[in-house]
């Protein structure tokens, strides 16, 4: 990564507008991007792109190292929940990352889906016909677009919210609530680039949750997103004082399993983007996750 650091004497307007003329070479979209992935901040704070610079703001921009990526496909098993001539919903399994990105070159679920299927151009050369993602250790649902028309109409449900997501979580603790909303903006942590917080001027961000089963020191939670920021449900549960059991990023420091956390996409709604058909896949708790709750089960049955 390089660093640029900037003073504004004269500059007025958005910051975006402003950082197109200080970096030429960046286009003003590719800039937004960076504001919003928190590579951008003013005298040490995150902002917005519509922030409007002041005379005396000191501006430093993290740009990342560009690296060439080749995108082939592979021949990997892939569990297809659902498929038609616009849509593939896959149930993708814990380890698996979604889509390439430095030091993920090969062996995702997009590599896996370009053997299987032609996809959407919508989201560029390595994020074909992806819509919506979710971390690599997490499992669960995926809606994924074969055209350009499906992925346009997906991609407004979900800006939209009118589609369906649930995840099932396994946190620390007990939550006394049966059920709770979480409203609070995220973004890059400021003291550590590889974690996202719950910051000042963050992307607006809301998880409902409702308590389906309680152990001594463990709770089952449903979680119904309203939007979709990267780690949102590890965050929002870790803010509340409840991080999920496995979480190797945001959980204690004494990780339980060695699988990644305890996540779970289990429900997927959306209607057709062809037909308007309602439809809607669940997905079941993956070994490791079931297993957990059975022996929690059971030490819960002897206590």
């Amino acid at each position: 990564m390089t660093m640029s650091d900037y003073v504004i004497t004269d500059q007025t307007g958005r910051i975006d507008k402003v950082l197109t003329t200080l970096e030429p070479e960046i286009t003003r979209s590719q800039l937004k991007n960076l504001i919003n992935d928190g590579h951008v901040t003013v005298n040490g704070q995150m902002v917005k792109p519509k922030y409007k610079v002041q005379s005396g703001d000191k501006i430093s921009l993290v740009k990342p190292e560009p690296q060439l990526l080749e995108l082939m496909p592979e021949n990997i098993p892939l569990d297809i929940v659902y498929e038609d001539d616009d849509v593939i919903v896959v149930n993708k399994p814990q380890g698996m990352v979604v889509h390439p990105a430095p030091g993920h070159p090969d062996h995702t679920l997009v590599n896996a889906l370009l053997y299987h299927s032609p996809l959407s151009t919508i989201n560029g050369t390595f994020r074909p016909g992806i819509v919506h993602r979710i971390d690599k250790d997490t499992s669960g649902l995926l809606m994924v677009a074969k055209n350009d028309l499906a992925h346009q109409s997906l991609a407004e449900q979900l800006r939209n919210k009118t589609n369906k997501r649930e995840y099932l979580a396994l946190v620390y603790g007990q939550i006394k609530e049966d059920a709770g909303t979480i409203n609070a903006p995220l973004g890059r942590n400021p003291q550590d680039r590889k974690k996202q917080a719950v910051v000042k001027g963050g992307r607006h961000a809301v998880t409902h949750f409702k308590v389906m089963r309680r152990y001594d020191n463990f709770t089952l939670v449903k979680c119904i997103l309203e939007t979709g920021r990267t780690h949102q449900i590890r965050v929002h549960m870790k803010y509340i004082g409840h991080p999920l059991v496995g979480d190797p990023l945001y959980g204690p420091r004494k990780v339980i399993g060695k699988d990644g956390q305890f996540l779970h996409a289990a429900l997927l709604g959306f209607k057709h983007p062809r037909t308007g058909k309602e439809l809607v896949f669940e997905a079941p708790l993956p070994e490791n996750f079931q297993k957990m709750l059975d022996k929690l089960d059971k030490q819960q049955h002897k206590g």
